[in-house]
C-alpha cells in the first residue's frame, strides 16, 4: 500500500475518522511506515495523531502485541526519529491494554520493556527540537513511557525510577534540555511515586543513584548532564509539593522531597 492511496490530509482535517475501506493490518502497516518518516508532519500530525486515537479507541487490539512488538524494534533503529516515535507507540499500546485486561500477555510487555530499557539511558540524541526533523523529544517520550510500563509491569517500579535517574545523570550528552524535558521527567516520576504499596525506601531510593553521579563535582563550568539533572530535581520537588491535576501528591512525597531538596544543595547552597 502506498501513501498516496490514503488521504491524510483529509483524514485529519475530519479529526481522523477510522478508515472503513482497508483491513487493519493493511492500515497499521502504513502507520508504521510514516512513523519513520523525517517529515514531520507525515510523522508527528498524521501518523502518530491517527495511531494514538485508533490504538486507544480499539481499533487495532487484534494485531496489538505485533504492533507493540515492531515499535520496540525501533529502539534500535538508524534513524532518530524512528527511535524516539516508538516509546509514543507503546504508550498507546500499553494504556489500551490497560484498559482491558488480558489484551496483552505481560511476556509481550516484559519484551517491550527490556528494548525500552535498554535504549532510554543509552540514547545520545536528546535534542528536543530539530527545525528540519521537528520534534524528537528522546527524554521526554521516554519519560512518558516510563510512567505507563509502571502500571503495565509494577513490579518494575522501582527499576522505573533508577532508569529515570539514570537517564537525567547520562554523563554522554550535548543537549542542555530546552523544551520542558525535565518537567516530563519530573511528572513521569510523580506518577510512578503514585503507585499503592511502594515503601518509603523504594520511593527514595533511586535518589542514590543521583547523589552517585552527582559526587565529586567541584568548581568550574556545570556540565550539561549536571545541569540537566538539577533542572530535573527542581521541577520534581515542585510536582511533589503541588501534586498532580488527575492524581493528587504521592503518599511518599514528603520524603522524597526532603532528600531532592538535599541534592539540590549541592548547587544551591544558600537554601535553608
Amino acid at each position: 500500500m502506498h501513501a498516496d492511496l490514503v488521504d491524510w490530509p483529509s483524514i485529519a482535517a475530519d479529526d481522523f475518522p477510522l478508515p472503513d475501506d482497508m483491513p487493519a493490518s493493511q492500515l497499521v502497516g502504513e502507520l508504521l511506515a510514516m512513523l519513520v518518516s523525517p517529515d514531520p508532519e507525515i510523522r508527528d500530525d498524521y501518523a502518530y495523531t491517527a495511531a494514538s486515537r485508533w490504538i486507544t479507541g480499539g481499533h487495532f487490539d487484534e494485531i496489538l502485541e505485533a504492533l507493540g512488538d515492531t515499535a520496540a524494534s525501533r529502539f534500535t533503529h538508524p534513524e532518530v526519529q524512528a527511535r524516539t516515535f516508538a516509546p509514543l507507540i507503546l504508550c498507546s499500546v500499553l494504556t489500551r491494554g490497560h484498559a482491558v485486561p488480558g489484551l496483552i500477555p505481560e511476556e509481550a510487555a516484559e519484551r517491550w520493556y527490556a528494548g525500552f530499557s535498554a535504549w532510554y539511558p543509552a540514547e545520545q540524541d536528546t535534542r528536543g527540537w530539530d527545525d528540519s526533523l521537528g520534534w524528537l523529544h528522546a527524554v521526554a517520550h521516554g519519560a512518558d513511557a516510563t510512567a505507563v510500563f509502571a502500571k503495565a509491569l509494577p513490579d518494575r517500579r522501582t527499576e522505573l525510577l533508577e532508569l529515570c535517574a539514570r537517564r537525567m545523570t547520562a554523563a554522554q550528552v550535548d543537549y542542555r534540555y530546552a523544551q520542558l524535558e525535565e518537567a516530563r521527567l519530573a511528572r513521569a516520576l510523580t506518577r510512578i511515586l503514585q503507585a499503592p504499596g511502594l515503601k518509603r525506601e523504594q520511593a527514595t531510593g533511586w535518589l542514590t543513584v543521583v547523589a552517585q553521579a552527582l559526587d565529586g563535582g567541584g568548581p568550574g563550568p556545570l556540565p550539561i548532564w549536571a545541569f540537566n539533572t538539577f533542572a530535573t530535581l527542581q521541577s520534581l520537588h515542585l510536582h511533589l509539593a503541588r501534586g498532580l491535576a488527575d492524581e493528587g501528591v504521592p503518599p511518599h512525597a514528603e520524603a522524597v522531597a526532603a532528600r531532592t531538596a538535599d541534592l539540590l544543595r549541592l548547587p544551591y547552597y544558600w537554601l535553608a
